[in-house]
Parts: structure tokens; sequence; C-alpha cells
């Protein structure tokens, strides 16, 4: 059973709006690991909240929000208003880098569905030295696609084999990064990795990327050579 130094909700003050998250920071906490959420999904989402425990239980701190308020959330534009989104995910950023239960901490992304293109967006507005990795999945980084080439943040793309059209679009997309970048595909799962074991092998593969590239120890180069 981990031990945990902080689990409880907290409200992100911003210039325009306050959010609301849930912060669960693990004692010995080898980073943060910020959550994206896709259209129409929240904080509360099943499935971002199996991985968020996958990777407390691996040792890493998970901060769960919503990106919009509720009375934004009831137009529906503004769930697919990506450079919104990805403003506030900058300024969440911002705020854990004041806060002291998180300032120590390295931080990554975990964007799902619509969430990881303001994630794509937000670390390759802050760059490497703030943002250390991200994660898609089952995400669209085609509509982060005037960005894609700026990333400069190690990207794992995570999609079910069975998600035809979005894995062309991540395939495209992933030609388009610069960065250190890899695709990941889940035999047999379709877009919300319903099926038997999909999420848990979701859960593991983002949890194997972030021990590579968050963990404070892990100095790793930001390009790659091979294509």
């Amino acid at each position: 059973m981990a031990n945990y130094i902080f689990n409880d909700s907290v409200r992100i003050d911003m210039p325009d709006v306050s959010l609301i998250g849930d912060l669960v920071i693990p004692e010995h906490a080898k980073g943060l690991v910020v959550f994206s959420h896709g259209s129409g999904s929240s904080r509360h989402s099943t499935r971002n909240r199996f991985v968020a425990q996958h990777l407390q239980r691996s040792g890493f701190a998970t901060l769960l929000f919503d990106l919009l308020t509720e009375e934004e959330d009831r137009d529906t534009r503004n769930r697919f208003d990506i450079v919104k989104l990805t403003q506030r995910l900058i300024q969440t950023t911002y705020w854990l880098q004041q806060d002291p239960r998180t300032t120590a901490y390295n931080i990554g992304f975990f964007g799902a569905s619509t969430g990881a293109a303001s994630a794509i967006g937000a670390a390759a507005a802050e760059g490497p030295d703030i943002i250390k990795a991200v994660v898609s999945r089952g995400g669209r980084p085609d509509l982060a696609d005037a960005v894609l080439p700026d990333l400069m943040v190690p990207t794992l793309l995570i999609v079910g084999g069975k998600d035809e059209e979005v894995l062309q679009l991540n395939i495209q997309a992933h030609d388009r990064m610069q960065c250190i970048k890899d695709v990941e595909v889940v035999p047999d799962a379709t877009h919300l990795f319903e099926e038997p074991g999909a999420l848990e092998m979701a859960a593991q593969l983002a949890t194997d990327w972030f021990r590579k590239y968050l963990e404070p120890a892990k100095q790793q180069p930001l390009h790659q050579n091979r294509p």
C-alpha cells in the first residue's frame, strides 16, 4: 500500500478563472504527471483515474483537473478550443512550479483524446527545461499540427490497433515530430481501450515512458538519430 504525503482536492487560481483538481503525491515521488482530458471528459474520468492510480503505485505524483469550469463545459465549442485548453495547461504548470507542495518535481503531461493536442501544444510552448515527457492515449496530436515540428519533449503516442483512423493520424503526427518519439499500438484495442487488458497495457506503456524520461536522474538527449 502506497503512502501519500498529499491526497486531496486543490484549487488552481488563474487570472481569469479558478479550476478544481485532485492532487496525489506519494512518498518519495519520482515526478509529477499532469492529465489533460479529452472533450466531454473531466477529472472524474474512470480511464484516466485508472492510469493515474497505476502511476501512483509506481511512485509518481498525479494531478487530474478540469480544464473548463462547469459553465464553460456547457458550451461544447469550448471543449474543442485547443488554444484555450493549451493556455490553461500552461497556467496550471506555472501554478505547480509556484506551489510548495509540487515545486520540486519534474513535470510530465498525459493527454487523452483531444487533450493530447493541448498537452503537445503546452509542451512545445514550455520546452524541455520545464516539461520532461509527454504521453498521449488515443490522442489527436493532429489538432496541434502547427507546433509538432517545434516539440522538443520526448513524446509517446499510444493508440489502439483497431482505432484505425486515429492510428493513421498519430503516425502522420509522429512523422512530423523532430523530438524523441515513438508510437505504441495496443493490439485489438479500440478508441476507449475498453477491451480486457487494453487499458492496463496503455497504463504500463505510459509508466515506462515516464520512468525513462521524467525521473530526475534520467538525462536523455532531446533528439534521436534514427528516423
